[in-house]
């Protein structure tokens, strides 16, 4: 028995202005309900869906009806693990491939691994699955597996590691914990990643000090961006660069949950600032730079999903900082896990809390 079906209704939105105004010539559609905590969403170039269920489920929605795509892996689905981000490859028409990040079983546990595979022409299953990466070493934990991908501009895959629970281990560069990784599309590591040859480093690393990347995405310049978890306040908003240190659990701009102070302060030599942070926290989970022609006015401004405060918060950014100038919220925007930008330019999101995917349109 299915429990996926279409529902289309048009709602108004209330976009909430840093000023106080609203808005209302847009409204959100729901696309698809009745979903079991879905996690990741995107389009193939048909306008057809793909998107995670943390499960293990994997689904396919194309004009009105959803159904379960066989053959993907085999998830430890404890605590925040299980199937999480999707990524459709640029040149899907081409290859069918897709990318996934999930818990894998390890010994002691699981980690964030990521795979490929090829989606079959009548989109009933995944073929020739594969893992590109699993993160060393597992653990025992079920807190902070990240995991968004990013397909980068030269074709090279970034993916986003939370720090497993092991705070100190964030950096430490002899393991994956806590990092951004950078793999070719066969897994193998590009030659210009910033630890190749290091002595005792994984040379799978790109960025490392991260807590808990729940949220990635490209600008219009190709710059890599991430929405992370902080502790009690110090949620951040990151500017990803090469080789760069994010400076957790050393420095934060957020305490411990029991009220403790984190590490040394808010800033130390050698490790970056956010380019904005939330305090108190918001639980950002799925960020979009949006590049559509849908919403002109919107335009290169950043979208940050909350599962706290169940709101989109809309960032614009300048330079390499980012500052939230609006809210948008209503009944839709319950515990919103994924954004998404389709090809016509509207924001379809996922909302953790309605077990649905919406679509943002005027």
């Amino acid at each position: 028995m299915t429990r996926i079906f279409l529902h289309s209704l048009a709602t108004t939105i209330c976009l909430l202005l840093s000023a106080g105004g609203a808005r209302s010539d847009i409204t959100i559609t729901t696309m698809v309900s009745g979903l079991d905590e879905p996690w990741g969403i995107d389009q193939l170039p048909d306008g057809a869906l793909i998107i995670t269920e943390k499960d293990g489920r994997l689904l396919l929605w194309s004009e009105g009806s959803t159904r379960e795509v066989t053959g993907a892996p085999q998830v430890v689905d404890r605590g925040q693990g299980g199937l999480l981000d999707v990524t459709v490859a640029r040149d899907f028409a081409r290859s069918r491939t897709i990318f996934l990040s999930y818990s894998k079983r390890q010994t002691g546990g699981a980690g964030t691994a990521l795979a490929a595979a090829e989606l079959s022409v009548d989109g009933r299953r995944l073929e020739n699955l594969r893992d590109l990466f699993v993160m060393a070493p597992g653990s025992s934990g079920g807190r902070h597996f990240g995991s968004r991908v990013v397909e980068a501009p030269d074709g090279t895959l970034f993916m986003t590691i939370g720090d497993r629970g092991d705070r100190p281990a964030a950096q430490d560069r002899s393991n994956h914990i806590g990092t951004i990784i950078r793999v070719n599309r066969d897994g193998s590591v590009p030659s210009d990643n910033p630890f190749v040859g290091g002595f005792d480093m994984q040379p799978e690393i790109w960025s490392y000090g991260h807590r808990n990347p729940q949220g990635a995405g490209l600008d219009g310049q190709g710059r890599l961006w991430t929405a992370e978890h902080g502790a009690r306040g110090g949620d951040e908003v990151n500017l990803i660069r090469k080789g760069a240190n994010y400076g957790w659990p050393v420095i934060s701009y957020g305490r411990h949950y029991s009220g403790g102070k984190i590490g040394e302060g808010t800033t130390k030599e050698g490790m970056e600032q956010p380019a904005s942070y939330w305090d108190p926290s918001i639980a950002p989970s799925g960020l979009l730079v949006y590049q559509g022609e849908m919403f002109p006015e919107w335009r290169g401004d950043m979208f940050v999903g909350s599962l706290k405060d169940d709101y989109i918060a809309r960032l614009e950014i300048s330079g390499e900082t980012t500052r939230e100038v609006s809210k948008i919220s209503n009944d839709s925007t319950e515990r919103v896990r994924d954004l998404m930008e389709a090809d016509d330019g509207s924001i379809w999101f996922i909302s953790v809390g309605n077990g649905a995917v919406y679509r943002m349109a005027r």
